[in-house]
């Protein structure tokens, strides 16, 4: 009898662990299932196509925040939104009208063409946004995107199952000993020691132990590795506290006004000081309740007057005098984006042809007081940007143009340069 009874225990041991691994791996695989990516994928393409100039998921761009906005709305108000907002107002919606006179009387662009699967898919998009890539964590409403090297909940799982898992296997080798006719232990501390007895001299548990520790440390090693050169968040100290919130922002001063360059050239270009001159030739001073703030500190008035001086005094400037005076100085600006040598990317390519706008890359630059690296502007960022954005190279007015320019030079019709390839067309076509 005694042996039929550890007989029974033995099974029931490894019916325990079946059930513990069969029930953790059906929690795994209906986590992964909470979210359709196929909808989600399509809702993004349409939502990047058609609202991503206008609106973004966590924050308030030119239209307010749509993260959660089913939260917010009703489905079929959204829908009548959507495809005709002034018909929507024009029934006297008190929601409609309230939003027209809150951003301003901004007639937002109608959308008739799309189907009511195509809106919920975009809405869909807005509820569950962007699919968590490995070792990142996503927060849609409200809330920043941060890459983290694992959910903490994922860890205290895995750390869980692991623990369960060396008490299971040390419970049946207690329970195989006792088969084999080992007295048993009385008392918790007895059953405890000769469990942990039973690990030191279990061959397969070291293995099992050196595989699990080296996977941990390249795991490091590599999360580590692959973090060198990544500088997002990067934010350097300035010689100028130049707000690009009040500029870009509050004055709606378009990018490329300061930053020219990024529509024909590789580099975007710093501005020189005879570009801020255009304005501060006539603007000496700020407004009494200009406010900058700092990580640290508040910049006030009488702070920003005289970073408008230190602009007067690099363009040789005489505010008293109205003229200059000839004695310059370099502006010492330091650069925060900052690519490795072997990647080469061309800002006409992106702003020109592509029409990529300059927050795709650098963020909400018009609410920043100071610049910072907003991108990680690592390869597989890069990549992954490339596969979302679609660019029609046919009849394009920019190629079109460099073309013909071509077709003048080398006396050849527009066909034959388009087909040459070389140093003259590698330019463009790389």
């Amino acid at each position: 009898m005694k042996s039929v009874k550890h007989h029974n225990r033995f099974t029931q041991k490894l019916l325990q662990s079946f059930v513990f691994l069969l029930v953790l791996s059906l929690s795994f695989s209906a986590y992964s299932q909470d979210i359709d990516e196929a909808r989600q994928k399509e809702g993004k393409k349409l939502f990047k196509s058609l609202c991503a100039s206008c609106h973004k998921l966590d924050k308030k761009l030119v239209g307010p925040a749509l993260g959660g906005i089913e939260e917010r709305r009703e489905n079929d108000w959204l829908k009548a939104w959507i495809k005709d907002n002034a018909a929507l107002r024009a029934s006297g919606d008190k929601d409609a009208i309230a939003i027209f006179e809150e951003y301003n009387q901004s007639n937002m662009t109608a959308f008739p063409q799309l189907t009511d699967k195509n809106i919920d898919d975009i809405l869909y998009y807005t509820t569950v946004g962007e699919m968590p890539r490995p070792g990142q964590e996503v927060v849609v409403n409200g809330g920043d995107t941060k890459e983290k090297s694992a959910p903490k909940w994922l860890i205290y799982i895995l750390a869980a199952a692991i623990v369960v898992a060396f008490l299971i296997i040390g419970s049946l080798l207690k329970t195989i000993s006792e088969l084999k006719g080992a007295p048993k232990t009385p008392g918790l501390m007895g059953q405890a020691s000769e469990l942990w007895a039973g690990i030191k001299q279990n061959t397969f548990l070291h293995v099992l132990f050196v595989i699990f520790g080296a996977l941990m440390t390249a795991y490091v090693l590599f999360g580590t590795l692959f973090k060198v050169g990544v500088d997002e968040g990067y934010q350097p100290i300035q010689p100028i506290a130049f707000s690009h919130k009040i500029h870009a922002g509050d004055n709606k001063i378009d990018c490329q006004y300061c930053h020219s360059a990024a529509k024909h050239s590789k580099h975007s270009g710093i501005p020189s000081v005879n570009v801020c001159m255009n304005c501060h030739k006539n603007i000496s001073e700020v407004a009494d309740d200009t406010k900058v703030v700092m990580d640290d500190h508040t910049l006030t008035k009488t702070d920003l007057d005289k970073e408008i001086a230190k602009i007067y005094e690099a363009a040789g400037w005489d505010a008293d005098k109205l003229e200059y005076t000839g004695n310059t100085k370099p502006v010492k600006w330091v650069r925060v984006h900052n690519l490795p040598d072997f990647a080469y990317f061309n800002h006409s390519q992106h702003v020109t042809v592509a029409g990529v706008k300059c927050q795709k890359c650098h963020g909400p630059v018009e609410e920043m007081e100071e610049v910072y690296q907003y991108s990680s502007l690592t390869m597989g960022w890069c990549i992954d940007c490339h596969k979302e954005t679609k660019v029609d190279l046919k009849g394009n007015e920019y190629y079109a143009k460099i073309h013909a320019e071509l077709a003048k030079k080398y006396g050849v019709d527009q066909v034959t340069i388009a087909q040459l390839g070389g140093k003259e067309c590698g330019k463009c076509h790389y």
